[in-house]
């Protein structure tokens, strides 16, 4: 006789929450063939993370072999998505791979900008913490209030969010741009060679100065939308709790007209 699994749903929520010793014990006894730390798109992450790693490796003394490291772990971004709805491999644990790799590798590289330009530490420093508060709230609130992803964002919700994670196009667009901002950011660094040009305020103008430039407007619209999923991520918290207090005080006055 099979034994039905501990499973059980949220009151109008769209997760069904598995027992976690009962998790752990499915995952340690998963087969090679349906193995899915093994998944066509989490290999991909973990090839994204020896990539990053190796990057961070050659960051303070080989820029060439840092950048071309870096920018192809990033680009890898957009193929393991891909590759997962291609071959029906999506998983819970590839999309949080996915989302702890992108930030922990901006943040890595976020910590060496703060070293090699010391009047900008603190900016640095609370370009990591809004990404990681924005990012951590905003994936909480999606888990307590039910949905299966946190890219599941209503336009009744935030019409930015909705658009920002529903348009695969805006999301490429959007991180590869501040990521491209960064990596500029650490060129500008290593290369101070002019371009070229003839005008008198851009004739000092290095590639990577020019590519900052460009990418800048960018990186200020993805921490604007930064900001949003914070807001928006407290809101539906701070909602939630108002909604359980008065769920609780509805109960208490009846608990006690039992006794």
């Amino acid at each position: 006789m099979s034994v039905r699994p501990p499973v059980h749903r949220r009151k109008g929520g769209s997760v069904e929450v598995v027992d976690s010793k009962y998790a752990v014990d499915l995952a340690t006894q998963q087969s090679y063939s349906e193995n899915i730390f093994l998944f066509v798109p989490n290999l991909i992450g973990y090839s994204r993370i020896i990539l990053a790693g190796l990057a961070l490796h050659f960051m303070s003394y080989h820029p060439k072999y840092c950048t071309v490291l870096y920018c192809v772990s990033c680009l890898l971004d957009a193929v393991d998505g891909q590759a997962a709805r291609a071959l029906g491999q999506t998983s819970q644990f590839g999309a949080v791979l996915d989302m702890v790799t992108d930030r922990c590798t901006t943040s890595c590289l976020l910590c060496y900008l703060s070293s090699a330009y010391p009047p900008y530490a603190l900016f640095f420093q609370f370009l990591i913490s809004l990404d990681f508060a924005s990012h951590y709230m905003h994936m909480y609130s999606s888990l307590v209030t039910g949905s299966r992803s946190h890219k599941l964002v209503t336009s009744d919700v935030s019409r930015i969010l909705w658009y920002y994670y529903n348009d695969s196009r805006t999301l490429f667009l959007m991180c590869a741009g501040n990521e491209l901002f960064f990596v500029s950011l650490y060129l500008m660094k290593w290369v101070k060679t002019p371009i070229g040009l003839t005008h008198p305020l851009l004739k000092h103008l290095t590639w990577p100065e020019a590519i900052a430039i460009a990418s800048f407007w960018v990186f200020l619209a993805k921490n604007i939308i930064n900001f949003v999923q914070l807001w928006k991520a407290s809101k539906i918290l701070v909602g939630v709790d108002l909604a359980e207090r008065a769920k609780a005080r509805e109960v208490s006055p009846k608990s006690k007209g039992t006794k």
